[in-house]
C-alpha cells in the first residue's frame, strides 16, 4: 500500500511562487506515475500535471508556469508553481497510479492512491 503525504501549500500573492512536495512511502516510486490534481470550492477535481516514464504532462492552464519533478531517490515529487494567479486557488492533491495502469494520468478516476491535500490560496 502506497502512502502519499503532500505539503507546501499556503497563502501567496498573485505573481508569487510556491513549491509543493509529495512524499511517497510503502512502494517504489519508479513503478508509479505521479500526478498533481487540484480542486477549487464548488468545482470538480482537475488534473494539473503528471510525471511518468512517458515524460511530463501539464494542463493547458498551467503550462509554462508549473513544473513537476522527482528527487533523485524517486520518493518525493515536487510541483514548482510560478507566476501564480487567483484562479490557481484550490486544494492540491498528489496522486499515484501503477505505471501503465491508466489511460490518462490527468484524469482523477485513473489514480490509485491519494494524498490528503494541501491548500493554496492566491490573493489578488
Amino acid at each position: 500500500q502506497v502512502q502519499l503525504v503532500d505539503a507546501g501549500g499556503g497563502l501567496v500573492q498573485a505573481g508569487g511562487s510556491l513549491r509543493l512536495s509529495c512524499t511517497a512511502s510503502g512502494g517504489t516510486s519508479n513503478n508509479f506515475a505521479l500526478a498533481w490534481f487540484r480542486q477549487a470550492p464548488g468545482k470538480e477535481r482537475e488534473g494539473v500535471s503528471c510525471l511518468s516514464t512517458s515524460g511530463a504532462e501539464y494542463a493547458e492552464s498551467v503550462k509554462d508556469r508549473f513544473t513537476i519533478s522527482l528527487d533523485n531517490a524517486q520518493t518525493t515529487a515536487f510541483l514548482q508553481m510560478n507566476n501564480l494567479k487567483p484562479d490557481d486557488t484550490a486544494t492540491y492533491y498528489c496522486a499515484a497510479v501503477v505505471e501503465g495502469d491508466y489511460n490518462d494520468c490527468l484524469r482523477p478516476y485513473d489514480m490509485d492512491y491519494w494524498g490528503k491535500g494541501t491548500p493554496v490560496t492566491v490573493s489578488s
